[in-house]
């Protein structure tokens, strides 16, 4: 099957403790090196998405930020 281009799909296999690897291709295509941290989204109607490296830092960024949420009061 050939796909549009910038698109891409692989499939793997779900190991004994539900692990899997990400291909080489995706690793290399997505800057993805050993000791990483990779952001993993699900939406029960959608799926599983791991967003790329620029996207997966905001995340992180927001995510970790010593901003408070709001509507959540600062712990002391």
């Amino acid at each position: 099957m050939e796909f549009p281009e910038g698109k891409y799909a692989w499939m793997v296999k779900i190991g004994e403790k539900g692990q899997f690897v990400i291909p080489k291709q995706a690793r290399e295509l997505f800057d993805i090196k050993l000791g990483d941290s990779i952001l993993v989204l699900a939406d029960v109607h959608r799926g599983i998405a791991i967003p790329p490296k620029d996207i997966r830092d905001k995340y992180f960024s927001m995510l970790f930020s010593e901003i408070d949420a709001p509507g959540q009061e600062e712990h002391k």
